[in-house]
């Protein structure tokens, strides 16, 4: 979409241009692969303040979440103006050409066969590194992705790794967790858990042998997929969507599309 400034936006007793609002960009977090993945990366996140000018309009695009399939896909970018928040890194999965995590805004979680396999690099500034899987014997279980506030965590002999934690942000007057990584899976007869999900959305892992599937990361938050437990009926799950945010100080602009308005502080939230 298109997000236009308007002359109106002046705040009080404001008399020159540029005016500064606050921004948070939160990309779409990574898909996972299916049978026994790792949890997908979450989106990266970006939130600070921007100087904007009346008449100027400024491009607005929301990052899809990455896709699951035996080659999943990674989270989309999204962006306010200069600002690119990057997509979430795909998972790994059971193949060995496809075990590593994808980098991204926070890389996805390692899948689990071969010697090693390791977890998708973050992003600076951005997000955190997948957690790595652990592939020395059965039962094999995959790491989970990172998350905007931390990184993924390896995963243990019984369980998925958990995804990293998001960071949580007030730019609409309320606090809300963003960009979680998503958790692994885990592969074997037995109580063999999925990772939880990262707080800001990242979707929880399966557990092993038909008895869970990956959890989808949560829409707007940029929260990665939850990874497979293994067997054909489940399969890995898709990131979540990311999320723009403009807070400014008054009723300022025009846009494209149908964004959510609402007013808090004294400042109109698109």
């Amino acid at each position: 979409g298109i997000w236009t400034v308007t002359q109106q936006m002046q705040a009080k007793g404001q008399s020159l241009w540029p005016v500064v609002v606050d921004y948070l960009v939160v990309a779409g977090g990574g898909g996972s692969a299916s049978d026994t993945s790792g949890g997908g990366g979450a989106g990266g996140l970006l939130t600070s303040a921007l100087d904007v000018s009346s008449g100027t309009s400024y491009t607005v695009t929301v990052g899809a979440g990455g896709t699951t399939s035996a080659t999943p896909t990674a989270g989309s970018n999204s962006v306010f103006s200069t600002i690119t928040a990057i997509g979430g890194g795909y998972s790994g999965g059971e193949a060995p050409s496809t075990i590593n995590g994808g980098s991204g805004g926070s890389g996805g979680g390692a899948g689990y066969r071969g010697s090693t396999s390791s977890g998708g690099a973050g992003t600076s500034g951005q997000g955190n590194t997948g957690g790595n899987g652990n592939n020395s014997a059965a039962p094999y279980t995959s790491g989970g992705g990172g998350g905007a506030g931390a990184v993924g965590a390896n995963s243990s002999t019984l369980s998925g790794g958990n995804g990293g934690v998001g960071l949580t942000n007030s730019i609409t007057g309320t606090s809300v967790y963003y960009a979680g990584g998503g958790g692994g899976g885990g592969y074997s007869v037995g109580v063999i858990t999925g990772g939880t999900g990262g707080n800001g959305g990242g979707g929880n892992g399966g557990g092993s042998n038909n008895t869970g599937a990956g959890i989808a990361g949560t829409a707007n938050t940029g929260g990665g997929g939850g990874g497979d437990g293994a067997g054909s009926p489940v399969s890995g799950a898709n990131g979540g969507s990311g999320i723009v945010i403009i807070s400014a100080p008054s009723a300022a602009a025009s846009t494209t599309g149908s964004p959510t308005v609402t007013t808090s502080g004294g400042k109109t939230i698109y």
